[in-house]
């Protein structure tokens, strides 16, 4: 019952938040405006900008920020403990992420939709645009790289998945067109839509899991090229190419609109499953799992729980990537400026719920019994027997998805099967059968996941567009180009052999990064913010220490992985990237670089500091044709 008490009462104190904290940010400090213009209507083109009521916003914004990093991030997380997990999740979103996502979205809405790498270039220095820019550019590379090879991982464990996640495009695209028409129609379109997406759950479940045979290309030159996360990888970054240059009211609004309201349903399962397996004493977190492992009992190599806890942990408590979808699709969007505290802070909020979910999952679900899988094409699971045919359950079961020797044993999609399984035990609780309870989660880490690849891919499709405008490179400012380039780069790291040999993986050569760069992105959006707030004489204090907790710890990170000197049993360099870079010339070059970047922004903004308080920025060029009719009237936005 504890466990399930826990969880009430972190959702409501989000709860609370929103309506205290979040209040206070919206009325005081940015002092939302009913009657503000708003980007999506001064720049309307119904491709990018296309002004959208507030829920439809909220679906698009959550699923985009969240995508499999709620997931991911705790999943590994916890193990350390789950009470350190659960107080970074807790306090992170409330005093952090969400502060840095409302942030980010009500500046970029005051500037006609920029993103905050653009706006660096006003509210601090021309150089910071630059500079911004390239943080973005790489981060979003590897985001590409990351997230192509987690769809391709879920669709190859969980071939059930598979049916679900696709028809769920056209599904949207017909929903989209139907809107679009008839705008009224939301919520028995929405509804119609998810109940034939958990129809295709159990069709992929029972009749239908999708295996890609690639049977064809054995003993050809393809064979050594050519496997399942590849082919996955490769499909998938096509339909990112196609799906980001679509209008956004197509594809993006409906499909991510329909995701959000599976995972409200999921969370109601969820949390109902967890309901009775706490007061039927199947689920029980305080015994299931270590609340703090110690450190003799971490696998050789562990990295320090200070600072890697708060970058492993980055969606959930405080992503960087966030700033980009606020600034980036999300304020082209809102068609009420009022709307950001809902959109902004309460969806940071909805994430930190879910984090708080997996972190549970990880810890009491997969408590309840160790699942195993047997067939192929037709998966069969079942709950795991040890010698004596006692059920592999409690801190056994825990101990099979987080034991290692060593941390260079980690395994990503082990770490993703313990939400998906740990999940799937709660979901069986309530009386669903596995294999339909395997579908529904496996089928919402990837519906996420592939949310947050193709809304990635246009967002770098920005990002390059204005990095071509900035250094006069003027081809990369057309749309078709600027997308080839994402995807092609994305997805030629993503085809590198990762750390175990295999072709497609390349994306884990680069995860060692992920976490640092992309709580170093958060620093510098912070920065950004808080240079809009000083120009205008406004409170900046509960902005500045997010910012130097998102600069510091980031940073941290990324000299420990370069400079370690601990030296593991068997082995003759630290395990430092900079002791061994024939190895790790690629991780210690991206690693360099964005610590370069990121303290010349930091010089740039320190000189620019004592020069900034109260003044205002440039203003942006005249609007022509409706937008400036629009602007000199004063029109109404809401």
């Amino acid at each position: 019952m504890y466990t399930f008490l826990l969880a009430v009462g972190t959702f409501v104190g989000f709860v609370v938040a929103y309506h205290t904290y979040g209040r206070w940010l919206a009325r005081k400090i940015f002092v939302l405006d009913h009657d503000a213009q708003v980007p999506s209507k001064q720049l309307q083109d119904d491709i990018d900008y296309v002004p959208t009521r507030k829920s439809i916003v909220f679906g698009h914004h959550f699923t985009s920020i969240a995508g499999t990093g709620p997931i991911v991030g705790p999943a590994i997380a916890v193990f350390w403990g789950w009470l350190p997990a659960l107080l970074w999740v807790v306090l992170g979103s409330i005093f952090i992420g969400a502060v840095h996502d409302f942030g980010a979205l009500v500046v970029s809405l005051r500037n006609r939709g920029q993103t905050v790498g653009e706006i660096a270039g006003r509210v601090i220095s021309p150089r910071a645009k630059v500079l911004f820019l390239l943080v973005l550019f790489f981060a979003l590379t590897i985001v590409l790289a990351i997230f192509g090879l987690v769809i391709a991982s879920i669709f190859k464990a969980y071939p059930e998945s598979v049916l679900p996640v696709w028809i769920s495009l056209p599904i949207a695209i017909v929903m989209g067109v139907v809107l679009r028409k008839y705008p009224n129609a939301l919520l028995p379109m929405s509804v119609v839509a998810l109940c034939l997406i958990y129809l295709a759950i159990y069709v992929g479940a029972y009749h239908l899991p999708i295996e890609l045979d690639l049977s064809f290309v054995e003993g050809t030159a393809a064979a050594s090229f050519l496997n399942p996360i590849v082919a996955w990888t490769i499909i998938l970054l096509v339909y990112c190419a196609i799906a980001s240059v679509l209008p956004v009211w197509l594809l993006l609004q409906p499909r991510d609109y329909v995701n959000s309201q599976q995972l409200f349903v999921a969370l109601a399962l969820l949390m109902a499953g967890l309901l009775v397996a706490s007061l039927s004493g199947q689920a029980d977190l305080f015994t299931t799992a270590p609340a703090i492992v110690a450190a003799e009992d971490l696998p050789l190599g562990t990295p320090p729980i200070w600072p890697f806890l708060f970058i492993t942990i980055a969606c959930g408590a405080i992503s960087g990537f966030h700033c980009l979808v606020s600034s980036g699709t999300s304020s082209k969007q809102i068609s009420c400026e009022t709307d950001a505290q809902y959109i902004g802070y309460g969806s940071m909020l909805m994430e930190g719920a879910l984090a708080t979910v997996v972190i549970l999952a990880c810890c009491a679900g997969t408590g309840m019994g160790k699942i195993e899988q047997t067939g192929t094409a037709a998966k069969h699971y079942h709950l795991k027997s040890d010698a004596g045919g006692n059920l592999v359950k409690g801190r056994v079961a825990w101990n099979e998805y987080y034991t290692a020797k060593k941390w260079s044993d980690f395994n990503l999609g082990r770490k993703l099967g313990a939400f998906v399984e740990g999940g799937a035990n709660f979901l069986t609780a309530i009386g669903l059968p596995l294999k339909i309870a395997m579908g529904i989660i496996s089928v919402l880490v990837a519906c996420f996941a592939a949310t947050t690849l193709d809304t990635a891919t246009r967002l770098q499709r920005y990002v390059i567009q204005e990095l071509g405008s900035s250094l006069k490179i003027f081809p990369l400012k057309n749309m078709y180009v600027a997308t080839a380039v994402a995807v092609v780069l994305g997805g030629a790291i993503a085809m590198l052999p990762g750390p175990s040999g295999v072709r497609g993986t390349g994306g884990l050569l680069l995860w060692p990064l992920f976490g640092a760069t992309n709580q170093l992105l958060a620093g510098l959006a912070f920065m950004v913010t808080v240079f809009y707030l000083w120009r205008r004489n406004q409170p900046v204090w509960f902005v500045v220490l997010p910012m130097l907790l998102m600069i510091v710890l980031p940073t941290w990170a990324l000299m420990w992985q370069l400079f370690s000197t601990e030296i593991l049993p068997g082995n003759d360099h630290p395990i430092g990237w900079w002791w061994n870079l024939e190895k790790h010339w690629l991780l210690g070059s991206i690693a360099l670089i964005t610590l370069g970047l990121q303290l010349w922004m930091v010089v740039e903004a320190l000189l620019m500091w004592p020069k900034a308080r109260g003044v205002i920025e440039e203003a942006l060029p005249p609007l022509s044709g409706s937008a400036a009719k629009l602007e000199s009237t004063g029109g109404r936005s809401c």
